[in-house]
């Protein structure tokens, strides 16, 4: 592919540079590799092998075969699957003829990972993070912290959705009220239903699992203090088993979920720039984050770093697809000036611009 004057190119003429060769490549890829023409049928095996790993991963811890540390990051990666899988079921990757199918994959991938939103209403909002990533607006990347200045605040709700509202209800009520309007509701039912829209977002499956987090978390941290300041407490029978229950849950369910959503949260947040960027100008959308230390964050998220800022490129690629076409992808995107490993990101807050140190 010739290289045109970089220089004589808006921001819309790169990124349709950037889409063509990105396009260009994933076409030569399908042409040698016949067997991806079946898209349908590698969605629903990606979604049968992940839910069987984590079934698998969790029966070997519960039968004394694996350690809890081995389990936890292994369900963590059969768990990363699922939520690219999930991300490409919201573009309608698979099965757009067939939705009932679509929406029984949304249903299945969610109920396997629960500390996410619900799926359902996510594809409003990642839809509109497409059009208005990094705007006040963006209530999809607001709510995974981007924007917020770095501190021990951030790094606590990075891994914990319901952390990352209750340590800052005014912003995220403001943040959904941005976003409400952007809908341009018609009335105010229409403005009820989707306040309510919202606030249900979470239930019934993330709330039961956020209940069943916390009560762990808040359980072992009173009889951690209890025991560090000599206190002995004798636990019925009943309340010792139900513990034992919980903590078996934990570690073939929850701890996984903890560690997959903070390392997709801190890298996805920080990739994406907010607060003074374009409205569907996928050249400030982005930076590709794929510096070598955060490697064993990229584990648990599919590479997502390095990989997602193709996606504002060319939506229509799945994510299996990405990983094919990123050397092309980077090598063009490095020509029109995607910035890459812009480390600077973590004191700016986010945003775009280099030379801004406050958030706002």
């Amino acid at each position: 592919m010739s290289t045109p004057n970089i220089a004589t190119m808006n921001d819309a003429q790169k990124s349709e540079y950037v889409r063509k060769a990105v396009m260009a490549k994933g076409d030569e890829i399908r042409s040698k590799h016949k067997w991806l023409v079946h898209q349908n049928t590698i969605g629903a095996m990606i979604m049968l092998i992940s839910l069987l790993g984590m079934i698998a991963s969790g029966w070997l811890y519960i039968s004394g075969n694996i350690a809890w540390w081995l389990c936890v990051p292994i369900t963590a990666i059969f768990a990363s699957f699922l939520h690219e899988l999930e991300h490409d079921l919201i573009h309608q990757m698979y099965f757009r003829k067939t939705p009932w199918a679509n929406n029984l994959m949304m249903l299945t991938v969610w109920i396997a990972r629960a500390s996410t939103i619900n799926p359902f209403v996510r594809r409003k909002l990642h839809l509109h993070h497409h059009k208005f990533s990094g705007t006040k607006t963006d209530l999809e990347e607001r709510g995974i912290t981007n924007g917020e200045k770095w501190g021990l605040r951030r790094l606590l709700m990075t891994g914990d959705n319901m952390l990352a509202v209750y340590l800052r209800p005014i912003t995220m009520a403001r943040a959904t009220g941005a976003y409400i309007k952007s809908q341009n509701p018609a009335n105010a039912r229409e403005m009820n239903k989707l306040r309510l829209e919202q606030f249900t977002s979470y239930m019934p499956i993330g709330q039961l699992y956020y209940l069943a987090l916390h009560s762990w978390v808040v359980i072992h941290a009173v009889l951690w203090v209890m025991a560090a300041t000599h206190h002995s407490v004798a636990l019925p029978s009943m309340a010792v088993q139900a513990l034992h229950v919980l903590d078996v849950f934990a570690v073939v369910y929850m701890l996984p979920c903890v560690l997959r959503t903070f390392c997709l949260h801190f890298i996805s947040s920080n990739m994406h720039y907010y607060g003074d960027v374009e409205s569907r100008n996928p050249m400030q959308q982005c930076q590709v984050l794929n510096v070598w230390w955060l490697w064993p964050m990229q584990v648990f998220c599919f590479n997502f770093g390095s990989t997602h800022a193709i996606h504002h490129f060319v939506v229509k690629e799945p994510f299996y697809i990405r990983q094919w076409t990123a050397p092309v992808a980077h090598q063009v995107m490095r020509e029109v000036g995607v910035r890459f490993n812009d480390l600077g990101t973590f004191r700016r807050a986010n945003r775009f611009a280099l030379t801004t140190q406050t958030a706002g």
